[in-house]
């Protein structure tokens, strides 16, 4: 299939950065969000993000005027019916992305793939809201999307072998090292992995084992990991963390070692969920 206009649901720190990638390998983006504010806000940070890029001698200026004039923001879901393919990026939330996907199901051409950036949640029960079912697949980009190499290629019960490979294509055109997740389970291979580390690391200061500091240090010197748990839970939202665990929990038989932490509760309700509310685990107001 000859992907020439992409269609990406949700303008936040993921949604706009796989509009990026798209826009950048030649693709027209519909990027669409449900308030103005949130589509300008995300095409905002891909002119941010270029104007770095430029900077750093990595992309020329005209190179970045022809990538932003790709992209075309809007809140008109109508404007996705003419697209070639569909990321779609909105919040972990099982209801709303079955909401999006029926009506996607609804708006677009019929061969038209819908994959989901979801991060955990069920393929096979995103899919049951469509009619296609064989054409939804799982495209799970990490945070920061333009930066990070890996996607995850899902499949749900029922994802066809072409829209796999349709799939993995794409992300391979954008530069990205892709692995097949050949299974539907709750958080695919890097969260199922991932998320315990980032409890454990919560239990460890909750239980004054130690500071998350030296639990941050210690993750980086003694695994050779770039960033600590609780510096990585501040990038990607300590929310995303505590509804990934949840959700783990209920999926997996209710299993202790995915049961969040009283600290990352605590969290929660005091709105400290990391970078993009100014502080988290660590304070970014200064």
């Amino acid at each position: 299939m000859d992907i020439k206009k992409v269609g990406v649901l949700g303008a936040g720190a993921m949604g706009n950065g796989i509009a990026q990638l798209a826009a950048h390998i030649g693709c027209d983006v519909i990027l669409r969000d449900i308030k103005d504010e949130f589509v300008e806000r995300g095409i905002k940070n891909i002119d941010k993000f270029l104007s770095r890029s430029v900077e750093k001698g990595k992309l020329e200026a005209t190179e970045k005027d022809a990538i932003l004039g790709r992209i075309k923001g809007t809140t008109d879901m109508s404007q996705l019916k003419d697209v070639d393919f569909v990321v779609e990026a909105v919040i972990e939330d099982l209801d709303l992305k079955k909401s999006v996907f029926k009506e996607l199901d609804e708006l677009c051409r019929p061969e038209v793939i819908l994959a989901t950036n979801t991060s955990s949640m069920s393929l096979t029960e995103i899919a049951s809201a469509t009619s296609r079912p064989d054409k939804v697949c799982g495209m799970h980009f990490f945070n920061p999307a333009p930066l990070m190499r890996l996607v995850e290629v899902i499949r749900g019960f029922s994802t066809s072998d072409e829209a796999v490979e349709i799939t993995t294509g794409l992300a391979k055109k954008m530069g990205k090292i892709t692995v097949e997740v050949k299974k539907d389970s709750p958080g695919f291979i890097v969260n199922r992995i991932m998320i315990p580390h980032m409890i454990e690391a919560i239990k460890i200061v909750e239980e004054g084992i130690a500071s998350m500091e030296d639990v941050d240090t210690a993750v980086k010197n003694g695994l050779n990991y770039p960033m600590g748990p609780f510096e990585l839970m501040d990038l990607t939202g300590i929310d995303v963390c505590y509804f990934v665990a949840e959700y783990f929990y209920k999926e997996l038989n209710k299993e202790s070692k995915w049961a969040s932490p009283n600290l990352l509760k605590t969290m929660i309700r005091a709105n400290k969920l990391g970078r993009k509310t100014g502080a988290g685990w660590y304070d970014y107001s200064k």
